[in-house]
């Protein structure tokens, strides 16, 4: 991934050298904020769940990374808290600050795939933190993160409900520049079969589907303005039922 994709996924408003002079002035008796607590806390990174530092000192779990992320050495040691001030400014705060978001994001990509990251994302979900899906016959059941895509720079993140089986952009604007790779395609899918007890039932009706009507009226599927493909939101049990009805 060259620089000019990465420099477009944005950098925080306020840079680092505020951020240090912030923690700073802070009590004595209290430690300066880390890293990753701070770009977890920032508006629009709800999603985000802090990573364990040892897990990000594993060489392995890193591995293929280096090749993804400029200054990539300076951007680990950034995230874990050990750069040098004079580094930072000889390369410079915004370009090793997008560095520093981006491997992170890719790292978060991984760990919630770990049993200690998904458990994590299930205390998130399992309280609606992630927000609920928008399809009204879903009856505000829970929804994921995910992403369209593993490489970074594509798509940014969506929101999966397991009810529907659909995604769907966050309703919010402050998601639009997180990108859907820091969570990606495995995740969502992975969540499930590792707690099934927290797959959703079947809300609603077998088959409820919204069927648009003009004074009562349905609206034929050969029209223009009719529904389609409709048959997405069925499941097996579904057409079966809708089989033995007609027979």
């Amino acid at each position: 991934m060259n620089m000019a994709s990465i420099t477009q996924l944005g950098s925080r408003s306020s840079n680092l050298m505020e951020t240090s002079e912030r923690d700073s002035s802070s009590s004595s008796s209290s430690e300066p904020m880390s890293w990753i607590t701070w770009f977890c806390s920032r508006a629009g990174h709800e999603f985000f769940v802090e990573i364990k530092p040892e897990f990000i000192e594993d060489p392995f779990n890193l591995t293929g990374l280096s090749m993804a992320v400029p200054f990539y050495r300076e951007a680990l040691e950034l995230i874990l808290d050990r750069l040098p001030t004079e580094t930072l400014e000889h390369i410079g705060v915004e370009v090793l600050e997008t560095s520093a978001q981006v491997l992170y994001g890719l790292i978060h990509q991984r760990f919630i795939l770990t049993r200690t990251g998904l458990h994590m994302m299930a205390e998130k979900y399992t309280v609606g933190h992630f927000g609920c899906c928008p399809r009204v016959y879903c009856n505000y059941i829970h929804t994921l993160p995910c992403g369209r895509s593993d490489i970074v720079g594509l798509e940014p993140v969506m929101l999966f409900c397991p009810n529907c089986l659909d995604i769907y952009t966050p309703s919010s604007s402050r998601y639009r520049n997180v990108d859907g790779a820091f969570f990606g395609t495995t995740f969502a899918h992975l969540f499930f079969q590792t707690y099934p007890e927290l797959r959703p039932k079947r809300t609603g009706p077998s088959g409820k589907v919204y069927e648009p009507r003009i004074y009562g009226f349905k609206i034929s599927e050969y029209s223009t303005m009719g529904p389609r493909m409709q048959w997405l939101r069925l499941f097996l049990s579904d057409t079966e039922s809708s089989e033995r009805d007609s027979s």
